[in-house]
């Protein structure tokens, strides 16, 4: 994967913090600064597509207790009755 140099101010706490955990590791201070800027990228990534663009038929309301109860069995009992359950 190529790199690209960059240059940031950091507390000089967080550099003690990093420096520790880098020896304590075993990795470079480097390698755990890259770790971050990846989570903050992905954290505030804009996606394409919504996380939940598709739709369903459904009653429109949520369903009960009683009424997902009554889903299921009627599935199993569907895929038992058409002998496709284990």
């Amino acid at each position: 994967m190529s790199m690209k140099r960059t240059n940031v101010y950091a507390d000089p706490e967080d550099l003690a913090i990093i420096k520790k955990a880098a020896k304590r590791r075993g990795i470079s201070e480097a390698e755990i600064i890259r770790q971050g800027i990846h989570l903050a990228a992905m954290a505030n990534r804009v996606w394409d597509e919504p996380l939940f663009s598709r739709t369903f038929e459904g009653p429109g309301h949520t369903l009960s207790k009683g009424e997902v109860r009554d889903a299921v069995a009627d599935a199993v009992r569907c895929e038992t009755d058409s002998g496709t359950a284990a």
